[in-house]
């Protein structure tokens, strides 16, 4: 599977005709991006065409505005989550997408697989045949899976009474669920991606934290149902992440690479502490050349969750993507 693979043919810049099949496949008349930019982007601009803009970066921008956004900036695809999708259904958010000529890069997200007891294991199972089934409707083959913290655990809380401390077991059962889930899966060309997050998110998001956990939790399966996401902020501290990128790439497991910084100092909010592309303390010459040099050629999603970067104008911050991508990531590709 290609995380590249189009929806429909990528174009650079979108037209005023274009334009208007977004509006009309979004079910709304005229212009649907924020702001004052029209047309295609300038000739003399950078490819751009490798460029994801995840939604998560434009938060409060609708699915129509980040994707006529996008398309105006020159990008060559966007990163779908799937509260955007469920604002228009995944068969007419894969229309927008395609009217826009664009490409859905990746969706995000499934996972959350950890629960102990036989109803929490029901609801995860069957919450992720949906995300693979609205993966396939939107046209991507690359499913991003957080895999969920400690049972009982809930986001930026105290464990509740009885929390489940086991985190061996809790991995264990990742890897029980990533086993009934592969089938499905495969049968509807979606690919199973793991996202290992930073430590610091290990209690309440995810129990895999490096690379090299994703890796050996995909290695029972074939390298087209489950792969890796190779996401700067999460692993660019990992002393062995150029052998893990190595080891990835040869087993033909990156799914996704992306991208934001890693910014000082936190936010009240640890998760919202991403910032921009060349903002914080990553190296991406080096990550990207790593990447590069295991064989990714696919799209690079900048993903950003930023309380300040999300109250900006949408075209501004598709700007600073865009240009940022452009200087710190695209010479090392």
């Amino acid at each position: 599977m290609n995380a590249a693979e189009p929806v429909g043919a990528a174009s650079g810049g979108l037209g005023s005709g274009t334009r208007s099949a977004v509006a009309a496949a979004a079910g709304t008349a005229g212009e649907t991006g924020p702001g004052s930019a029209t047309g295609a982007a300038p000739s003399d601009s950078p490819d751009l065409s490798r460029c994801s803009l995840n939604t998560a970066t434009v938060k409060h921008a609708t699915l129509p505005e980040a994707v006529d956004a996008a398309a105006r900036a020159g990008y060559g695809a966007v990163g779908l989550w799937r509260d955007r999708v469920a604002e228009t259904g995944a068969a007419q958010a894969a229309e927008i997408v395609r009217a826009a000529g664009l490409r859905v890069s990746s969706l995000c997200r499934g996972g959350f697989l950890t629960a102990s007891d036989d109803a929490g294991v029901r609801a995860a199972l069957d919450d992720n045949r949906r995300a693979i089934e609205e993966a396939a409707t939107l046209g991507t083959s690359e499913l991003v899976f957080v895999v969920g913290g400690l049972p009982g655990s809930a986001p930026e809380t105290a464990p509740a009474p009885g929390t489940d401390r086991d985190i061996v077991a809790a991995r264990a059962r990742v890897a029980d669920r990533i086993g009934d889930l592969a089938p499905f899966a495969a049968q509807h060309g979606v690919r199973i991606v793991l996202e290992p997050l930073h430590p610091m998110f290990a209690a309440d998001r995810a129990v895999i934290s490096t690379l090299g956990q994703a890796l050996d939790l995909a290695a029972p399966h074939p390298s087209d149902v489950v792969g890796v996401v190779v996401d700067t902020y999460h692993v660019w501290w990992d002393p062995e992440l150029q052998k893990q990128i190595a080891r990835a790439g040869k087993g033909g497991r990156i799914a996704s690479y992306q991208v934001c910084d890693w910014s000082l100092p936190f936010a009240p909010l640890a998760l919202n502490s991403r910032g921009h592309v060349g903002d914080g303390y990553i190296d991406f010459a080096s990550i990207s050349g790593w990447v590069r040099d295991a064989g990714y050629t696919g799209d690079v999603e900048t993903e950003i969750f930023n309380e300040e970067i999300w109250a900006a104008p949408v075209d501004e911050t598709v700007a600073t993507v865009g240009a940022r991508f452009a200087e710190h990531v695209l010479p090392h590709l």
